[in-house]
């Protein structure tokens, strides 16, 4: 089954000041909850390009250590960029992060998250109960960050 977890949240900003932050990837972890234990695990640059791949520890239920391995798939400067999960706990997770610019300096900020599990079907009967829930927090968490950053 293919699950799908679409937020999107009005920031004070303009798109260059956004982009600046969301562009680089060692700015994830100010916007994880820190019960995760979100630890990248790789140099990074700056900003994120095709082709990059970051790797990190996280862990997302019952302090289980995870190793994900995420690659950079598509970036447009400004507007967007995408993540694919290559190695992690997912059968397929791909992120987009977009961004349109409003009027008096404002933006809007989506995040759509494509997702599948693995052991489905079976993981399906616990995800309504188990992962939706966690990911919902993960991305509340997130959506109150991203607030107090951009003030």
């Amino acid at each position: 089954m293919i699950h799908v977890l679409e937020s999107s949240q009005i920031i004070h900003a303009t798109i260059e000041r956004a982009w600046d932050f969301f562009s680089d990837p060692r700015n994830l972890a100010k916007i994880t909850p820190p019960e995760l234990d979100f630890t990248i695990l790789t140099a990074l640059p700056a900003r994120v390009h095709p082709g990059m791949m970051i790797e990190y520890r996280v862990r997302p239920l019952l302090g289980i250590p995870v190793r994900w391995l995420t690659e950079i798939t598509h970036v447009e400067p400004g507007k967007f960029f995408v993540d694919e999960q290559r190695i992690g706990p997912y059968r397929i997770w791909h992120h987009e992060h977009r961004f349109k610019e409003l009027d008096g300096g404002r933006i809007e900020m989506t995040d759509r998250v494509t997702y599948v599990l693995p052991f489905s079907p079976l993981s399906d009967v616990i995800h309504p109960f188990l992962v939706k829930p966690q990911l919902a927090k993960i991305f509340a968490f997130r959506e109150k960050a991203v607030s107090e950053i951009f003030r």
